[in-house]
């Protein structure tokens, strides 16, 4: 949405409930949005048994991110093991069909638990089983105890739905990157070139232009977008729009405003100017195109998310040419990629802290 137009209607409409109870509920609602911000994106205290240790890894682990924020896992809590389950009930079908980034996501909060193992002297082992759970088996090992810079990035952490800063970052941090974004069977590509950029650039409004023109696509996002903080709170999932620096509204003016500004060339025009103001874009590549894999680009992209905010970059998605089966084989050969799948496209460079959005209790993902 073009920010200036949605305040001045929602000025226009005079969200006239900004006296008497309409604004005790607006008030109210920032409080709960505070306070949920700062009990869910904290470092947590030591746990003092075992069972409470684990909860605590989950709860990092919660902190990862998911496509729309649909946060599509639930945990099993076992003696010396979590094991990672899809929640099929929170998947998106429309930008998702076939499961892919539900299961980037099972990776992301793999990677989050393993960085937190760590911390609390667990060496955490993720294996995936295939087959009817489909679950990633985490075991855990007693270790020394290590608090690595990408452990305390965790709650840092965060999707910046901003323009960013567009200065170029130095080789030895795009070294630090590229290490941290790749793993067994997964690579990444850094792309800090105008020119490669502008292509990337093409490929995202080609395909944010068909998402665009698809009404199933559309109502799928309005769907998990959360308009004001007392929503988020309340719901504990979905993008809160002021993420996006949208202005915080009531709900049913917020989706009403979503029909009249959410337009193909104004979105366009703001993945552009991402684009140009970014450090650089990765692209991650799967050397297999199958459901391990595509965990193990999770883990890899957290890693990578994690060493970028502890180096104080931000990270967010553009994954508009490897969510289109049409799209992905032309950007794939634009990659000089022969095999395997473009996973993620991630723009990186420094910019401001945003607001965030929030997780579910504990015991919503709880088996």
């Amino acid at each position: 949405m073009k920010r200036r137009a949605f305040i001045t209607a929602a000025t226009a409409a005079g969200l006239g409930a900004v006296g008497g109870l309409g604004y005790v509920s607006h008030t109210r609602g920032v409080a709960h949005y505070e306070d949920a911000v700062g009990r869910i994106w904290r470092h947590g205290e030591s746990a003092g048994s075992d069972a409470a240790a684990l909860r605590e890894l989950v709860r990092y682990a919660t902190l990862a991110p998911s496509s729309h924020n649909t946060q599509c896992w639930r945990f099993r809590l076992e003696e010396r093991r979590v094991s990672i389950a899809p929640d099929y009930g929170r998947r998106c079908p429309v930008v998702d069909p076939d499961d892919h980034h539900l299961f980037v996501s099972l990776g992301c909060a793999a990677e989050n638990l393993v960085q937190a193992g760590r911390a609390m002297g667990l060496r955490a082992e993720p294996e995936f089983v295939p087959g009817a759970g489909e679950t990633v088996h985490i075991a855990l090992k007693p270790a020394a105890v290590e608090r690595t810079p990408l452990f305390e990035a965790i709650p840092r952490r965060q999707s910046t739905r901003t323009e960013f800063d567009a200065r170029p970052l130095a080789l030895d941090e795009l070294k630090l990157l590229e290490a941290a974004g790749t793993g067994k069977g997964v690579l990444v590509q850094l792309l800090t070139e105008a020119r490669a950029m502008e292509e990337v650039l093409g490929f995202v409004v080609e395909g944010n232009t068909a998402q665009m023109r698809d009404p199933a696509f559309v109502r799928e996002l309005k769907h998990w977008i959360r308009f004001n903080g007392g929503e988020a709170a309340r719901l504990g999932d979905g993008l809160f729009s002021g993420a996006s620096g949208n202005p915080s509204v009531p709900g049913w003016f917020g989706r009403l405003m979503f029909d009249a500004f959410f337009k193909e060339q104004a979105e366009n025009d703001k993945y552009a100017r991402h684009v140009r103001s970014a450090a650089g874009i990765a692209v991650f590549v799967s050397e297999v195109d199958d459901k391990a894999h595509w965990i193990k680009a999770g883990r890899c992209f957290q890693r990578f998310a994690l060493q970028a905010t502890a180096m104080g970059v931000r990270t967010a998605h553009l994954n508009q040419p490897v969510e289109l089966v049409s799209l992905r084989p032309a950007f794939a050969r634009f990659l000089g990629i022969t095999g395997g799948r473009p996973d993620l496209v991630i723009r990186f460079g420094r910019g401001p802290e945003m607001p965030r959005s929030l997780r579910r209790p504990l015991e919503s993902v709880l088996l």
